[in-house]
């Protein structure tokens, strides 16, 4: 798809959804695997399902459910994304990225990244909470490959902080204050669908790696390059130590999810109160 056509398929996305509010939302959040817990706590006033979204991708993920929602959360505007895109779903990663551009486009200013990761730190354990503080794109490709539009952002753009010092510092606080786990470390994100073998396992701890997962990095370049503030939170699903590698699957990694997300919950509220009470 050439960039301009590209351009236009996201104003007119942006245009269809900024009719919806006269004040337009700060953050956005998109939630990973197996998440949903969050919306609950949203004083919803729209939602709307991606597939009536112009130009909109299709989630087909099992366990995204691909619903936007908008509102207020802990007192700030937000634009909650449940469900996500992935590579291995046969999306380009400019496909994939669609929501951030979106996002961009109708002005928010903070972007939320969580998903559900394999441990791969032998001192982390599965069901607790990692704050992404770098990471490694194994994925093969960028969201920015192809032409640039310089209205969106540089063609080089510097990626040496993606993830915002001051965010983090406030998810840390928000952690203490709330007595949550929250660990910090290194995501590297590889296209999947298939999980990660033993040999693949230590090497991705060998090149510094704390947790794995397939997705996140793209939505991360793309918003740094649009000039957003990124958070990233990864939900441990499982623990991946190559010499003791034990089967897993889907439906496991959701349970674990699940039992994990009121911590994740009780975490984001917590950024967005404090966030707000700073501007105050």
């Amino acid at each position: 798809m050439s960039a301009p056509r590209y351009f236009d398929q996201v104003e007119e996305c942006a245009a269809f959804l900024g009719r919806n509010w006269d004040t337009p939302p700060e953050w956005g959040i998109i939630l990973g695997t197996g998440m949903g817990l969050l919306t609950g706590q949203m004083e919803e006033e729209g939602s709307l399902p991606y597939e009536e979204l112009p130009h909109y991708p299709r989630a087909t993920s099992p366990s995204h459910r691909g619903h936007l929602s908008w509102g207020r959360l802990a007192g700030a505007r937000v634009l909650l994304f449940q469900g996500r895109l992935h590579a291995y779903e046969g999306y380009s990663l400019r496909q994939v990225t669609f929501p951030v551009r979106v996002m961009a486009a109708l002005g928010l200013s903070k972007l939320v990244l969580t998903n559900a990761a394999g441990g791969l730190n032998p001192l982390f354990q599965a069901g607790e909470l990692m704050l992404i503080r770098d990471h490694i794109n194994f994925l093969g490709d960028s969201p920015l490959t192809g032409e640039n539009v310089d209205a969106w952002g540089p063609r080089f753009p510097d990626l040496s902080r993606v993830y915002d010092r001051y965010l983090m510092q406030v998810a840390e606080e928000t952690a203490l204050k709330r007595g949550l786990v929250l660990r910090q470390g290194v995501y590297v994100a590889v296209k999947g669908p298939h999980l990660e073998t033993p040999a693949e396992t230590r090497f991705l701890r060998l090149i510094g790696a704390d947790a794995v997962g397939m997705s996140t990095v793209p939505e991360a370049i793309c918003a740094v390059h649009a000039g957003l503030q990124v958070l990233g939170v990864s939900v441990l699903s499982n623990l991946n130590l190559p010499d003791a590698m034990a089967p897993t699957s889907l439906e496991e990694i959701v349970a674990t999810v699940a039992r994990a997300e009121p911590q994740l919950v009780q975490l984001l509220l917590g950024i967005l109160e404090q966030t707000a009470a700073a501007r105050a």
